[in-house]
């Protein structure tokens, strides 16, 4: 902890109206130092202050936001572009010198100054290369603060944005009439350059601050263990020089590390010349917005320790809807690869089943025209993921009025709970009676797969008076897409219990896979050769 008496003693120069922090050119010229302390009563001043729009960042900031392919540059780490300029640099360096003493060992060549790939050809490829890197590394993080502030994520990210960038400028080298590297020079230069960076930025950790200029005084508002902690953390960080001058608190009592309270932030700022506060206090607590209001009116930075509830830091996110910055404090995992390729082979094989059976849909939608009146589809809606309407498209195997039927029907109902199912039902056709047996009637449901509205495997969707019968543990099965066939299909078909078909789409759900649906469509193919549908 620094000293707290480096301040000078003896009366101040500007008039306590005046904030405790000056900033070059915050005030516009008054002409003379009376005037200046003159300006205005505390409360003017503080209304001044508190109302004075926050600068953008001006010309950089905005060029930033506009041009490169990320965060501005106010997100990012202390001399960004220095580290950009050092990368572009040591990447095209090292690269050369690879390729270089590559023809050299493996070729036996020892090329002329004029050949050498510094020639001006030579040149753009290699600017090539490193500038990819660095757009890249801009992209994915590599000079954010937070980044560069976590060694191993700043290795981890480094890693990866230097595999990416040689495979693309590979890719590119290999399909241009640029100057050629050879595969194996890529190849060694990437682990090499990687290292080099690495050391590079390992060296500005440990280098201590420039001079005082590039040191920022700090105080926390909270001596408990976070702010302590917080401290300990400053005191080592990478990213630039802290010295924490000390605490202000409300319950510990004045002297050594803690300057006083929150009341006397004005003073103590100006004794100091202190920079930033760092709130270690929930926000809105009284003491909280107290130092928030007086760091303002004192134009001092202003920085918080969000409450995270006891999460792991490691997982905490941030993003913006707007301008509003939004904690992510925990995000359970999503195998979104796999769900990718289950809805990939979804629409490769709807689409081929829909092409392949194009003449037999035709001819059993025939069928059914010639059977009884009515239209040859029957459309009705059912409920999807999350509880989505969508029409779901079968062959009628029914009387066309047999929806108004149901319900004078329900007394003979053979299923519990929210399910409808009657042996020999009056209202099935003769040539329902095959579709059904063979679930031939299910097939137009492979437009529904390829819309996206179901899959080849999930929980079957119920038409939505069965749903209204749903409780709310029910609702768990409209978690995933509703399939063409599922685990009760296969397993459970003629259980009349609507409490074990939900227990089946739970297990599914719970437990499932690539292989799991790969299994239920096999089982599926021999429940339908048999011909066991009702």
């Amino acid at each position: 902890m620094a000293s707290t008496h480096t301040a000078v003693d003896g009366p101040l120069l500007y008039s306590s109206a005046l904030p405790s922090r000056l900033i070059p050119g915050a005030f516009p010229a008054t002409g003379s130092r009376k005037k200046l302390s003159s300006v205005a009563s505390d409360e003017a001043l503080s209304r001044w202050i508190l109302t004075k729009p926050v600068p953008a960042g001006g010309l950089r900031s905005l060029l930033a936001e506009y041009l490169l392919p990320g965060s501005g540059s106010r997100a990012q780490c202390p001399g960004f572009g220095l580290r950009i300029a050092v990368d572009i640099f040591l990447i095209s360096l090292v690269t050369c010198l690879v390729d270089l003493g590559g023809r050299v060992v493996w070729q036996n060549e020892l090329p002329s100054p004029p050949h050498l790939v510094f020639a001006k050809s030579g040149l753009r490829a290699l600017l090539l290369y490193g500038t990819t890197f660095a757009l890249l590394g801009f992209a994915k993080g590599l000079y954010h603060r937070e980044t560069v502030g976590s060694p191993r994520q700043e290795r981890l990210v480094l890693a990866r944005v230097m595999f990416w960038s040689t495979v693309w400028v590979g890719a590119a080298w290999a399909t241009s009439s640029l100057p050629r590297l050879g595969a194996s020079s890529l190849a060694l230069g990437a682990p090499v350059n990687f290292l080099l960076l690495l050391a590079w930025r390992n060296s500005r950790r440990r280098r201590p601050a420039r001079s005082a200029s590039d040191a920022r005084n700090v105080l926390i508002i909270g001596a408990g263990s976070l702010g302590r902690e917080l401290a300990s953390s400053l005191a080592s960080g990478s990213v630039r020089k802290y010295i924490v001058r000390g605490f202000l608190d409300e319950k510990e009592a004045a002297g050594g590390e803690i300057l006083g309270r929150v009341a006397e932030l004005g003073g103590i700022a100006r004794r100091e010349f202190v920079d930033e506060i760092i709130l270690t206090l929930p926000a809105h607590s009284e003491v909280a917005q107290r130092a928030i209001w007086e760091a303002r009116r004192n134009r001092i930075n202003i920085k918080l320790v969000p409450d995270l509830f006891g999460f792991d830091s490691a997982a905490i996110a941030l993003e913006k809807f707007g301008d509003i910055p939004v904690l992510t404090l925990c995000e359970e995992p999503v195998p979104a690869f796999s769900l990718l390729l289950k809805r990939a082979v979804d629409v490769a094989v709807s689409t081929i089943g829909l092409v392949v059976a194009s003449p037999l849909l035709a001819g059993i939608a025939l069928a059914v025209k010639m059977d009884s009146p009515g239209p040859a589809l029957y459309r009705a809606p059912r409920l999807g993921l999350k509880g989505r309407r969508f029409l779901c498209y079968k062959f009628r195997t029914m009387v066309a009025n047999a929806d108004e039927l149901k319900n004078q029907m329900r007394r003979f109902n053979e299923r519990s709970g929210a399910m409808f199912k009657i042996s020999n039902d009056p209202r099935v056709t003769c040539v329902g009676k095959i579709l059904r047996r063979y679930s031939l009637d299910e097939l137009p449901q492979l437009w529904n797969i390829l819309r996206g509205e179901m899959s080849l495997v999930g929980p079957r969707p119920h038409p939505l008076d069965d749903f209204e019968r749903y409780t709310l543990e029910d609702l768990q099965r409209l978690e995933v897409t509703p399939g063409l066939t599922g685990l009760w299909q296969v397993t459970a078909r003629r259980d009349p219990s609507f409490a074990r078909s939900m227990s089946l789409d739970r297990q599914y759900i719970g437990g499932w896979s690539l292989g799991m649906d790969f299994w239920i469509l096999c089982k599926t193919v021999g429940v339908v050769l048999k011909g066991e549908g009702t």
